[in-house]
């Protein structure tokens, strides 16, 4: 290396501070990180997203058909299981900075990965899960059906394959773009730019491989075989964990720091100073003001949740046929639309509505991280009062024994819901990291994804709630098998309510919301008169 490090430039020639190869030993910006070891990553990355939503978007279909669950106890669960994925990267991450590092956690992940999909792979294909005739025809006779259900311990099986893959989440989410960043020096100018093009492209090559997955996965699962299709999805894992090794020798690794300590003992030290009307409880007072916007928030989970769980089964009662006959969609395609418009709304909002409103608010960034997160939820709100709408209208044609309505009718909430991904996900991310105290702000993130993995748990016992009270008088309630017995229309409905009511209270509270080092924001959804000196 000395021989070599002689026809290098100075700063080529010396090894790079803070970091180190996997054997500990000290690293050189000519042979580590970079593009060469981000792809690496990013490929992990990618095909980690595109299995979890090859899962995700069409699981329900799964648990009310192979699994012959019912669609209230199938939608609590999809959602219970998905709530915990948002949730877990919360203890990922803290183990990761603190203890493991994030090369480790990931190879963890991976790991996971492999074990997950492979078992559900596994599960999918026991003879078991393929109903005879005799099943298939089981709906209308209660006992006939009870006897067609899988054994308990294979149901077992499958769970535990799901939480694996939840739990790989859990430390893959935390670390994969973290990790990719560490690959390029921020203090370098070359490598700081190209540092600032992988947030790009890392992005929107997400919001590609998402949107295939659902399209092509969601078709092999219902037109060729579950096993296949969740088998595809472990193959695509198991070369990524492989594609993640070989790079190893390259990555800049940053070791774990725990001396930082845990935040939240931090901040559980800081409330009991607050309580004790100590000078060092204003980290618990940063905190503590922050809870109403949050609050507020999680009606905008309880309505996301609801993309791959019931507006996937009310897809399913469409006329799903492109053109006059030929190719019928699965109904999980039509979840397409949603990263289909934020690949096309993204670079909209950002060159022509950021201008726009920057010319009337004198915003730089157009609106505030509390204006662009209620933009949002108020999208969200129209998005479940579409869903319900398009339901009753459905309803209505089927008891008047009209032709089935067309599939596009399903388009505009999806498409609504993207657009209020856009504005209120990356609203709540700036919001929540920007206005957390210093020294707290890795909780920043965790307010934001608790957000999204409560709202999964609400959405998961509301319906369970809902399926008993409405099942009492007999009859077959709200989320009924049948979903043209049932009453979706009934559900989406509470939702806007809900939903309406959380964002008259976010705006009460944003209203009167002072950022922090920042003048009071007065203002919120109203143009303001004189906004020169007014920034987010």
């Amino acid at each position: 290396m000395a021989s070599d490090s002689l026809l290098l430039p100075a700063e080529e020639a010396e090894a790079l501070s803070g970091v180190s190869d996997f054997r500990g030993r000290p690293v050189y910006r000519s042979t580590s990180g970079g593009w060469r070891s981000a792809l690496f990553v990013a490929a992990v990355e990618i095909a980690g997203s595109f299995a979890f939503f090859g899962v995700s978007a069409n699981l329900i279909t799964y648990l009310t058909g192979p699994l012959r669950q019912s669609n209230a106890s199938a939608a609590a669960a999809v959602n219970a299981w998905s709530g915990a994925a948002c949730m877990l990267p919360l203890l990922g991450a803290f183990l990761a900075d603190s203890f493991l590092g994030r090369y480790p956690s990931i190879l963890l992940a991976c790991t996971l990965y492999v074990l997950g999909y492979g078992m559900l792979t596994v599960a999918s294909s026991l003879p078991a899960l393929h109903p005879s005739p005799v099943c298939a025809d089981a709906a209308e006779d209660r006992d006939t059906a009870a006897a067609c259900l899988p054994p308990l311990a294979q149901v077992a099986f499958l769970y535990v394959s799901l939480y694996l893959i939840a739990f790989a989440q859990g430390f893959d989410k935390p670390c994969g773009l973290a990790f990719g960043a560490d690959q390029f020096d921020a203090d370098h100018p070359k490598e700081s730019a190209s540092r600032s093009s992988l947030f790009n492209w890392w992005y929107f090559s997400m919001a590609v491989g998402i949107s295939v997955a659902i399209a092509v996965v969601s078709y092999v699962q219902e037109n060729v075989s579950w096993g296949v299709g969740f088998g595809v999805l472990f193959a695509i894992m198991f070369c990524a964990f492989a594609v993640y090794l070989l790079g190893t020798p390259t990555y800049r690794l940053y070791a774990p720091s725990p001396s930082a300590g845990n935040p939240l003992a931090r901040l559980a030290r800081s409330i009991a100073a607050l309580r004790l009307k100590d000078d060092k409880g204003s980290e618990a007072r940063g905190v503590l003001r922050l809870l109403p916007i949050w609050a507020t928030c999680l009606a905008y989970g309880v309505a996301y949740a609801q993309i791959t769980t019931l507006f996937n089964k009310q897809g399913r009662t469409l006329d799903r046929r492109i053109g006059d006959g030929g190719l019928e969609l699965p109904p999980a395609v039509l979840q397409t639309f949603g990263p289909v418009t934020i690949l096309v709304f993204v670079p909209i909002y950002d060159r022509a509505v950021v201008p726009a409103l920057r010319r009337v608010t004198g915003n730089p960034r157009g609106l505030t991280t509390l204006q662009r997160t209620g933009a949002g939820m108020a999208l969200s709100l129209a998005a479940v009062t579409m869903a319900a709408a398009v339901e009753g209208r459905r309803l209505e044609t089927v008891r008047e024994q009209r032709p089935a309505m067309r599939w596009t009718w399903l388009v505009p909430q999806y498409v609504a819901m993207g657009v209020a991904d856009v504005l209120a996900v990356v609203g709540m991310q700036e919001f929540f990291h920007g206005e957390m105290p210093e020294g707290l702000r890795s909780l920043g993130l965790a307010l934001y994804y608790s957000v999204m993995g409560i709202g999964g748990f609400i959405s998961s016992a509301l319906i369970s709630v809902l399926d008993g009270l409405t099942r009492r008088d007999g009859s077959e309630g709200w989320f009924a098998d049948d979903l043209n017995r049932g009453h979706l229309d009934y559900f989406y409905w509470l939702l806007a309510g809900v939903s309406a009511g959380e964002l008259t209270l976010f705006l009460c509270f944003a209203r009167s919301y002072a950022y922090r080092n920042k003048a009071p924001l007065h203002q919120l959804l109203v143009v303001p008169t004189n906004t020169a000196n007014h920034h987010a």
